[in-house]
């Protein structure tokens, strides 16, 4: 069966989720997550992709990501799993595949579910019950949106930024919305869409995809 053709307009973000084959371990310190987040830096920077948000988990990633020209996408998560796994095996005396085949992804429709698939991504460690605070993970976006740290390659996104006048009042924002509970129904939601690649929106917004797609 031929494989699902990906499409990623210029200007619409992107759900991607990339794990590790047969769930290994893609990260086992530090110094591996704080490597591939060097990488993708990097391929941010040079593949003109914005980075709204991230998690690193042990065994997956998700990256909430805008591509500002056509390929961008491709052409950074090409990248990363080139330049990833020759160090991972490199450090750990191994060869072989690392990442679970092709990378999986889904539009986001930005007004409606963006902020929404957004806190979903950084309340990942808490619903697999390693922390119970979000901001007790320190391999996310949640410290940048809620605690103003620092980040190289993360871009506020437009409707974070709508979320308050200043640093504070978004901050602010932030850590109450994500209190918010995602239901469940939601995060069925979220989680079919991008493992079979379909677009997370209104049927109004999917049209406009099918559209852009042709």
């Amino acid at each position: 069966m031929p494989r699902r053709r990906r499409y990623c307009p210029v200007g619409i973000p992107v759900h991607v989720i990339q794990r590790g084959n047969n769930r290994q371990k893609l990260f086992t310190s530090d110094s591996d997550i704080a490597a591939y987040a060097h990488w993708l830096s990097d391929a941010a920077d040079r593949f003109q992709v914005e980075v709204h948000g991230w998690i690193f988990m042990t065994n997956h990633v998700h990256l909430l990501l805008r591509p500002l020209r056509e390929q961008a996408l491709s052409r950074l998560m090409q990248s990363m799993g080139r330049r990833y796994v020759a160090f991972f095996n490199y450090s750990y005396g191994r060869s072989g595949t690392l990442f679970e085949g092709r990378f999986r992804s889904s539009l986001v429709q930005e007004d409606r579910y963006f902020l929404t698939c957004l806190r979903y991504i950084e309340l990942n460690p808490v619903r697999a019950g390693m922390v119970r605070d979000p901001g007790d993970f320190r391999w996310s976006s949640y410290r940048a949106h809620a605690m103003g740290v620092p980040v190289k390659f993360w871009t506020p996104s437009e409707l974070y930024l709508s979320l308050g006048q200043n640093k504070a009042e978004r901050q602010r924002a932030w850590r109450e919305g994500v209190k918010e509970v995602v239901n469940a129904d939601t995060i069925a939601r979220i989680r079919h869409c991008v493992n079979t690649g379909l677009v997370l929106g209104t049927e109004e917004f999917r049209a406009r995809v099918a559209t852009l797609t042709d």
